[in-house]
């Protein structure tokens, strides 16, 4: 071993030119290219899988197994809710609405597992706001989800199985969100509380 660092000692000029040597092949543009394109690749990767961190573009996600549609995002610093719309003119005992509104939440949230976690996460962040109004039947639900759909905002509708209460197929609850509260409110702000 002191017999090598002798010989690098001895010839310092031979080291030194071995190094210009390697890094002037090391930055030709046939070896350089390569790596800064492939770098990048890495950090946009690396970038993606961190959400959340102040972008705001608009994600497809599949909602209800049928249509795509873009989902509305919040900076990261807004407040997210999921509003619960229910069919008063099914006439539902409290325990069949209770009962139906956490198929709703569960159906939405069940879907956004699947496909933007970021945004369940950031609505985990503020404690899974939920609320619960009322709608007159089913044509009101019918204009509600299209409204929430035309802004991007998840929707999930539960279709009883009609083993109790109500006619198999009846849709008992409109899941709205979670997304950013202005959002929701903007389709759901009128309606009544249950």
């Amino acid at each position: 071993m002191f017999a090598s660092f002798r010989n690098a000692s001895q010839h310092p000029n031979k080291q030194q030119k071995q190094e210009r040597e390697w890094l002037s092949v090391s930055f030709k543009p046939e070896n350089f290219v390569p790596g800064v394109v492939i770098g990048f690749i890495l950090g946009l990767l690396l970038d993606l899988s961190q959400p959340g961190k102040g972008r705001s573009k608009k994600n497809s996600i599949s909602v209800g197994k049928v249509q795509q549609r873009s989902l509305v995002t919040s900076n990261g610093d807004e407040e997210l809710k999921m509003v619960l719309v229910v069919r008063r003119d099914l006439k539902m005992t409290t325990g069949k609405i209770a009962s139906q509104c956490a198929h709703a939440a569960t159906g939405v949230y069940a879907e956004l597992m699947q496909s933007h976690r970021s945004l369940l996460r950031q609505w985990e962040q503020y404690g899974q706001p939920k609320i619960v109004v009322t709608c007159k039947n089913q044509q009101e639900m019918n204009k509600l989800k299209e409204a929430a759909e035309g802004i991007g905002l998840p929707t999930f509708v539960v279709a009883d199985a009609g083993r109790t209460q109500v006619v198999s197929g009846s849709k008992t609850v409109l899941a709205v969100g979670p997304g950013p509260k202005e959002s929701v409110d903007s389709v759901t702000g009128k309606q009544a509380l249950l």
